[in-house]
């Protein structure tokens, strides 16, 4: 189903696909490739307090959702391209800086400027499908999207050991860099603008605010906000905390960067399953069952840790599933999601885009943080939050329609 006029150049699907997965892949690059460090600026920055290296990814976080607030509004009213563009710049400038940083509190903020200029890319690649498509075709494409997404930054952490090798934890900072390059000169060069001058909304006051009531009055799309948080939530709090429970929980810390790329790999089949469902169930059926499987899985876990019921042998592998679990289901849910919240917003999709990313980001780092800085040696807080957010949103599925 096409939602707008023909755009300026269109892009062979398989290389759309592509160039909007590297988008988006920025964003979780930019996470996983730091997971591999945080031993390593735990112990030259913060070795009071090892768990405060958590809020390197936490303050990436919080910017990217401040600032995906912004770059939809702004993509509205100057088009797709050039937003993202800026935003690669801004990514690759902090990146750049951060290489330098010689205390925690000078990498948090320019960690934070980073995911600023990450939420261009990230959010403003929604935007710019949905210029071009609608409804179950959309959450189609976008599923192939999230399969790339997480197949790819699979072989993050593998790529930050072998920088951390050669340069020490300061090197992966200047892989970042490279990423905004090749991002930014492959949309300009293959990528036409899909958002026309005669179709954008000026960047004053009373246009933003009228599209901005436009999005907050649909019930759909605060529905899937509220769903989001509860998914990014458990999602951010296992990042948070997946090098030290391998690491320490497990004794897996010298494999970690494997083990990541076996389960994000494992997690991507998700992915492949809802683009050939979608069209067929329908996004929220699907969605539905996923935190439906996520609550039960995550249950389950908990009652036989805490019961003392998991043999000693099981214990890692139990672990290993239950996290391959939680991105599986990002995987056929986040898609959905995002597809079922833009369905109504046509020419605000770029406001609608923010505000959904940017309520749902920030309000998840309210469950992540606490969750991370939780950490005890054990998998019992981020099993238990996972428990929680999935239930809550299995509830309120109840409410969405398809």
């Amino acid at each position: 189903m096409t939602a707008s006029p023909a755009a300026q150049r269109r892009l062979p699907l398989p290389e759309f696909i592509a160039l909007l997965a590297f988008l988006s892949a920025s964003v979780a690059f930019s996470i996983d490739a730091m997971l591999p460090a945080l031993p390593d600026i735990a112990a030259q920055l913060s070795p009071d307090n090892i768990n405060r290296a958590q809020l390197v990814l936490t303050a990436f976080v919080a910017g990217l959702g401040v600032g995906t607030l912004f770059a939809g509004p702004i993509s509205d009213a100057i088009g797709r391209k050039p937003t993202i563009t800026i935003g690669f710049a801004i990514y690759g400038m902090a990146a750049l800086s951060t290489y330098f940083a010689e205390s925690l509190e000078f990498l948090l903020v320019a960690r934070f400027v980073q995911g600023l200029g990450a939420a261009a890319p990230r959010i403003v690649s929604l935007a710019l499908v949905r210029d071009l498509y609608a409804g179950r075709e959309m959450a189609r494409i976008t599923s192939f999207v999230m399969m790339v997404f997480i197949i790819v930054p699979a072989l993050a952490p593998l790529i930050g050991s072998g920088l951390i090798a050669l340069a020490g934890w300061h090197g992966v900072f200047l892989a970042f860099v490279l990423f905004a390059i090749i991002g930014t000169t492959w949309l300009n060069l293959r990528q036409g603008e899909t958002l026309l001058p005669d179709r954008r909304t000026p960047l004053r006051l009373r246009p933003l605010l009228s599209a901005a009531r436009v999005v907050i009055s649909d019930r759909q799309l605060v529905l899937c906000t509220l769903i989001l948080t509860l998914g990014y939530g458990q999602m951010f709090a296992l990042l948070s905390s997946a090098q030290q429970l391998f690491g320490e929980a497990y004794g897996k810390g010298d494999q970690f960067p494997l083990w990541f790329a076996l389960m994000a790999i494992l997690s991507g089949t998700g992915t492949l399953l809802n683009a050939k469902f979608v069209m067929r169930f329908g996004m929220r059926r699907i969605a539905k069952w996923a935190y439906i499987m996520q609550t039960c899985v995550s249950a389950a876990l908990l009652i036989a840790m805490l019961g003392g019921l998991m043999p000693e042998a099981l214990k890692f592998p139990s672990f290993f599933l239950w996290a391959v679990s939680v991105f599986f289901m990002a995987g056929v849910t986040f898609g959905n999601l995002n597809a079922l919240a833009l369905q109504n917003m046509g020419r605000n999709a770029g406001m609608a885009a923010s505000i959904v990313s940017a309520t749902s980001t920030v309000l998840a780092m309210l469950i992540a943080v606490p969750t991370g800085l939780l950490y005890d040696g054990t998998a019992y807080p981020v099993i238990a939050a996972t428990l929680i957010c999935s239930g809550l949103a299995w509830f309120l599925m109840r409410y969405l329609r398809d």
